[in-house]
C-alpha cells in the first residue's frame, strides 16, 4: 500500500510564531524521505492559522529539491482561488524539477473566509471547479490551454515549459459533498478522502461516485486515497491523551475555519450539503460534533493505529494512505516522536499490503486529452 505524509502548517496561536511552525513543518518534511514514506503532501488555506501554506506547488517545488524519491502532491490546490494557467504553469514547473513526481490533489474549496478573501463568489465555485479543472488538466495532457467554457473563456496558449508525462492516474480531489464526488466522476479523477461524515454515507456516495465513473469512462475508478490524522505512542494511555489535547483541539479548529455549524451555507449555491450539516449540528450542539469528527481520526498504539488504518482501507478499498502527524498545537518534539513510531512500528506494515495497491486495468486511450485517457491508470510509480 501507498503511504503519505501530509504538512499542514497549523499554527493556532498558542505560543509559537509563524517562523517558529515553518521551521518545525519544513523539519518534518525533511523527514519523510528518509522514514520511509512514498510522499509528500500539503494543502492550501489562506488569511489564518489554520493552515498557513497558501502556495502548495510553491512549497512542493522547494522539496522537490530537498528530496529524489517522494512523490509530491497537493491535498489540496483551490482552482476558484487561481487563474487556471497560472496552475497549469506551475504544475509543469514541479514536474520538470521533480522529474515526474507530481501528485496533483484539487477541490473547489469551502472556507469562507478565503473566497472573501480573493473576491470570488463562493456560489460561483462549483461552475469554475469544473470549468477550470477540465482546461487545466486537458493542458496537462496536451500542452495548450483553452477554454470556451462559460465560466471560463480562454484563447489557446502554451503550457511551457511544456508536460512531458502524462497525468493518468494521479489526479485527485477532495470530495465530501454528493455532489462533489458526481463531479469527480464526470471529469475522470480519482477520490481523496478525508475523514469527516459516518463510513456508512462515505461508503454509499463512493459507490454512487464509482458507478458514475464507470458508465463515463468505461473502466473501474482508481481506489481512492485515505487522509487521516493520527497520534501514535508505544504507550495508550499517552496516544489517548494526545487525541484528547491535539486532535480535538484540531477537529473544533476545522469546525470554526470551514464553519461547519454555520446554517447559513445553505443559502449558497453548491454548499447546501453543508447547510443541512450545521442543522444537524445546531440539533446537537458544537461540542458533539468536535468529538464525532476527532473520533474519525486515528490514535492509539502502533498496533491500534494499524489494525485502524486497514479497517478503513478495506471499508473503501483504498490504494494509499496519508497521515497528519503534526497539528493542534501539538508540542514540537512530541510530533517528532508520533511520526517516527509509525515510521518505524506501522509504516513497513502498511506498505507491505499490496492485495490493494492496483486500481483499474488499463484500457486503451481514446485521446490524448479525454477523460478515459486521463483516468484509468494505477498510482504512479516514483522515478528511479
Amino acid at each position: 500500500m501507498h503511504v503519505g505524509m501530509s504538512i499542514t502548517f497549523q499554527n493556532l496561536d498558542t505560543g509559537p510564531s509563524d517562523a517558529d511552525i515553518y521551521k518545525h513543518e519544513l523539519s518534518m518534511a525533511d523527514l519523510a524521505e528518509p522514514l520511509g514514506f512514498d510522499s509528500l503532501w500539503a494543502a492550501e488555506h489562506h488569511f489564518n492559522g489554520y493552515t498557513m501554506c497558501p502556495n502548495v506547488t510553491q512549497f512542493l517545488t522547494y522539496m522537490a529539491g530537498r528530496t529524489k524519491r517522494v512523490q509530491l502532491g497537493s491535498m489540496v490546490s483551490v482552482l476558484p482561488w487561481h487563474d487556471p494557467i497560472r496552475v497549469a504553469e506551475e504544475v509543469a514547473v514541479l514536474e520538470h524539477v521533480s522529474g515526474g513526481r507530481t501528485i496533483l490533489g484539487v477541490g473547489r474549496g469551502l472556507g469562507r473566509i478565503e473566497f472573501d478573501g480573493f473576491k470570488v463568489p463562493m456560489g460561483e465555485s462549483r461552475e469554475r471547479f469544473v470549468a477550470y479543472a477540465q482546461a487545466i488538466l486537458d493542458a496537462l495532457e496536451s500542452g495548450r490551454l483553452e477554454s470556451d467554457d462559460p465560466a471560463y473563456r480562454q484563447p489557446a496558449v502554451q503550457i511551457r515549459p511544456a508536460p512531458f508525462k502524462t497525468f493518468r492516474g494521479r489526479t485527485y480531489a477532495a470530495a465530501v459533498s454528493p455532489e462533489s464526488a458526481r463531479i469527480m466522476a464526470k471529469l475522470g479523477i480519482g477520490l481523496l478522502i478525508i475523514a469527516q461524515k459516518p463510513w456508512d454515507k462515505t461508503i454509499a456516495e463512493l459507490q454512487m461516485y464509482r458507478e458514475i465513473y464507470r458508465e463515463i469512462n468505461g473502466c473501474e475508478a482508481p481506489k481512492p486515497i485515505i487522509a487521516s490524522w493520527i497520534a501514535c505512542h508505544e504507550d495508550e494511555a499517552t496516544a489517548i491523551e494526545m487525541y484528547e489535547r491535539y486532535i480535538r483541539r484540531y477537529s473544533r479548529s476545522a469546525l470554526e475555519h470551514y464553519e461547519f455549524h454555520n446554517e447559513g451555507l445553505a443559502s449558497i449555491k453548491g454548499y447546501e450539503y453543508y447547510g443541512a450539516l450545521a442543522n444537524n449540528i445546531a440539533k446537537h450542539g458544537v461540542d458533539k460534533f468536535v468529538e464525532f469528527l476527532a473520533n474519525l481520526q486515528i490514535r492509539g498504539t502502533p498496533d491500534q493505529v494499524y489494525a485502524k488504518l486497514m479497517e478503513y482501507a478495506q471499508l473503501v478499498d483504498a490504494q494509499g494512505v496519508l497521515g497528519v502527524f503534526s497539528y493542534g498545537g501539538m508540542p514540537f518534539e512530541m510530533a517528532k516522536r508520533n511520526v517516527r513510531t509509525f515510521a518505524d512500528k506501522v509504516l513497513p506494515r502498511l506498505k507491505d499490503q499490496r492485495v490493494m495497491a492496483t486500481a483499474c486495468a488499463r484500457q486503451p486511450w481514446q485521446s490524448p486529452t479525454s477523460n478515459t485517457a486521463r483516468a484509468c491508470d494505477s498510482w504512479p510509480q516514483p522515478s528511479p
